[in-house]
């Protein structure tokens, strides 16, 4: 026998760990077939096979899930949405509210309000977020939908140099954009971002 030939060890993996591997291998399939292959497929760093298998099989569920509207979910759950018109000052605030509330139950939570009046929230809300195309899956503690109420618009832009944006980013704006006019800073007519629900992805979030 040749003093250089040597022994291979073949380590199995756990039967475990075989059946997620091809679980995961399965979701990318499907994942890839919904988006037409035109997702680039790879692995996902910094996280468990556990974490990874979750986050392929929400991907394929989304992929998979009807298109509704928040508005349509709403009303399924029973709760009205009277146009803005049909309200008076007090209705609406009680109303927006209670809309708040629900959408945090569906796992949707609005944010960077503060620059908005409860009347032209509500306004917004009802003929524009609300209205806008989603997903119909079931809520779940590990993911949230966010509607800021700042886009990218210039006026949105606007709006949050003037608002919302701290010095320090104030700055760098103006140092990026030195021929634009960077707006005076006001402070926020409105307190209600921190009264809002927030979302706790708890241990999940963790897991990532």
């Amino acid at each position: 026998m040749c003093d250089s030939a040597y022994q291979e060890v073949i380590v199995a993996k756990p039967e475990a760990e075989d059946d997620r591997d091809k679980r995961v291998e399965d979701l990318k399939r499907q994942a890839e077939e919904l988006c037409g292959g035109q997702m680039e497929m790879g692995k996902l760093d910094d996280c468990s096979a556990e974490a990874e298998e979750a986050f392929w099989k929400q991907l394929v569920d989304y992929e998979e899930a009807p298109s509704t509207t928040n508005f349509q979910q709403m009303e399924r759950a029973g709760v009205s949405l009277p146009p803005p018109d049909s309200l008076n000052d007090q209705e609406l605030t009680v109303k927006l509210w209670e809309v708040i509330h629900k959408l945090a139950l569906l796992r949707v939570f609005i944010e960077e309000t503060d620059h908005l009046s409860d009347r032209e929230l509500y306004t917004h809300l009802w003929t524009d977020s609300l209205r806008e195309e989603t997903k119909a899956l079931p809520a779940a503690a590990n993911s949230a939908w966010h509607i800021p109420m700042l886009g990218d618009s210039e006026e949105d832009n606007r709006l949050y140099l003037k608002y919302y944006a701290d010095e320090d980013s104030r700055q760098d704006w103006q140092e990026d954009f030195p021929n634009d006019p960077l707006p005076a800073h006001e402070d926020l007519p409105y307190d209600r971002d921190r009264l809002m629900p927030k979302p706790d992805y708890g241990s999940y979030a963790r897991a990532f």
